[in-house]
């Protein structure tokens, strides 16, 4: 995909497709995205000085970091950092902030180089964050005369081990917290993101068709700079207005449900079992893709 490049001309390409108006900001950091501590503080300082000078109400998040990489004590200081500025900007200054659960399913690295995947079930840091909306992916195909909408295997997903259930999922159904256990459970919601099926952008003088959970978090960030237009203000945390739709009466309405697919990992001799998409919540996809038209205005009006 041509490196950074490639995956700035993605996220900015897919969010202007959705909010054709929106004012899309790229900010550029001297590291590359790492696993465990080296280049997230750069990433940190970058968003802080977003918010210090107003640059705008969302913040699209395709970089992630292992759980498993950031067990250590410098890890869960830098995740506490971030942690705490999330609930900042989001609950008392209106930012909503987006990120993808990754694209190694069920699991992800287990060492700061990304060359061995961890044999046990992992999810992402800043998607595993309850202040972040953690976004998923599907595999969406074409079958005339609709769309048939499934769990993409990539979709990061699952429990962490980091942070405990947040308020907004204890509302959630027995079954599901018994999966829980008290943890928070992630993604929230998804979009296409197989690179088969997902959108067509212009990179590099070429047509190219690219994926993973880099694909649908700028998409989701694109609707929400939708509803913010449409609600003449910044809706801000959105994932308890999210949950309140998917329990309402209108969530058939509001989400495209996933049932089928799953993010079971087997990659040599790593195999994870994963989580099945099923009926309602699961940690493939969440509540699913968003039917937009019917969401947005219920959103806005969920977060009054």
């Amino acid at each position: 995909m041509g490196g950074w490049a490639g995956e700035t001309e993605l996220d900015v390409q897919i969010i202007h497709a959705v909010a054709p108006d929106a004012h899309i900001i790229v900010m550029t950091s001297p590291v590359d995205e790492t696993q465990g501590t080296i280049g997230l503080p750069e990433f940190l300082k970058l968003e802080q000085y977003a918010v210090a000078h107003h640059l705008g109400q969302i913040f699209s998040q395709s970089f992630v970091a292992s759980e498993a990489t950031l067990a250590d004590s410098a890890g869960q200081k830098l995740v506490k950092s971030f942690s705490d500025f999330y609930r900042q900007i989001t609950t008392q200054q209106g930012f909503t902030v987006v990120s993808g659960s990754g694209d190694n399913g069920a699991t992800d690295w287990a060492n700061i180089a990304a060359t061995r995947l961890s044999p046990n079930p992992t999810v992402n840091f800043p998607a595993d964050v309850p202040w972040v909306t953690a976004v998923g992916g599907t595999t969406l195909r074409n079958t005339p005369p609709g769309y048939n909408e499934s769990a993409w295997s990539g979709s990061g997903g699952g429990m962490s081990k980091f942070f405990t259930e947040p308020d907004f999922q204890k509302s959630m159904p027995s079954t599901l917290q018994s999966q829980l256990a008290g943890q928070r459970g992630l993604p929230d919601i998804a979009g296409d993101a197989n690179p088969v099926t997902a959108m067509i952008n212009y990179i590099f003088g070429h047509w190219n068709q690219i994926g993973g959970t880099s694909a649908s978090t700028p998409f989701w960030a694109g609707i929400v700079a939708i509803a913010n237009q449409m609600a003449g203000h910044p809706l801000g945390f959105i994932n308890p207005g999210l949950y309140k739709l998917a329990a309402s009466q209108n969530a058939q309405k509001d989400f495209r449900d996933i049932t089928s697919g799953n993010n079971e990992v087997n990659d040599g001799n790593i195999h994870v079992k994963g989580f099945q998409a099923v009926q309602g919540w699961d940690a493939v996809t969440g509540w699913g893709s968003p039917q937009a038209s019917q969401l947005i205005p219920d959103l806005i009006a969920a977060m009054k």
